[in-house]
């Protein structure tokens, strides 16, 4: 029942935003995350040689989409669907001895997710996660939301944002060199507050729900939820096709 992910200044700058409105109607949310994980011929690989085979329970789709699950519901909305598509970019690794071994489980998986948000509008969520891919980006998981009012990229601990009234006018020439910077557009959304360690702060809440008795946000069916897709995430990839995702209740 981990949610951790939503703790991190990141993603909590993220929610304020939607929060407060900044958005207005939301559009879309893009996510990228992964790193380059290496083989272990040459270098060690710096994740566990179980990751890579799917009879060990390894797996990117079976891993992450857990992840994404519980943020795509906390900063946005439900998940209806997803369509997925995984890969085994990297056929063969070398384990912890220096052996080589078949990789039989996914390295990557990316996905386009139907949402809802509370008020019942409809959003695409699409999130790319990879063990083989070069990072060029700020941080090794990004996530960029979009709305009628505004936009905002928020990664594990800086997020920046671009309001209606500031947004730029370019205009497509591919002849041209671009001459602005798009990046330098963006203003950057401050902590306003000492974020401690996700872990820590999801324990706290829960500690204190139960002391409260209240029921927890993330309980029991949250993580059934976050199975959930990640095993119709797989369905998916093996049927070519979007699938909806049906109720979960006790």
């Amino acid at each position: 029942m981990v949610h951790d992910k939503l703790y991190l200044p990141g993603l909590v700058k993220l929610r304020r935003l939607v929060d407060e409105g900044f958005f207005g109607r939301i559009l879309s949310i893009r996510g990228e995350f992964g790193y380059w994980v290496f083989e272990g011929e040459i270098q060690a690989a710096q994740r566990p040689s179980w990751n890579y085979r799917k009879e060990d329970g390894g797996g990117m789709t079976t891993d992450m989409f857990c992840h994404w699950n519980y943020v795509l519901e906390g900063i946005i909305g439900k998940v209806k669907s997803v369509n997925a598509k995984t890969a085994t970019h990297i056929p063969a690794r070398w384990d912890e001895a220096g052996r080589e071994y078949k990789a039989t489980a996914d390295d990557a998986s990316y996905g386009i997710f139907e949402l809802e948000t509370p008020g019942g509008d409809e959003v695409i969520g699409q999130i790319n996660s990879s063990w083989a891919v070069r990072v060029y980006r700020d941080e090794l998981v990004e996530f960029q939301v979009d709305g009628t009012y505004g936009s905002a990229v928020a990664g594990l601990n800086k997020c920046v944002a671009q309001q209606r009234a500031h947004t730029p006018k370019p205009v497509w020439n591919p002849d041209l060199p671009v001459t602005e910077s798009f990046r330098d557009q963006w203003q950057e959304v401050p902590a306003n507050a000492e974020l401690d360690n996700g872990f820590k702060l999801q324990w706290e809440e829960f500690l204190r729900d139960v002391v409260a008795g209240r029921e927890h946000r993330f309980g029991l069916l949250s993580a059934a939820r976050g199975v959930q897709l990640a095993e119709l995430g797989l369905q998916s990839s093996d049927e070519r096709r979007t699938i909806d995702i049906p109720e979960i209740t006790l």
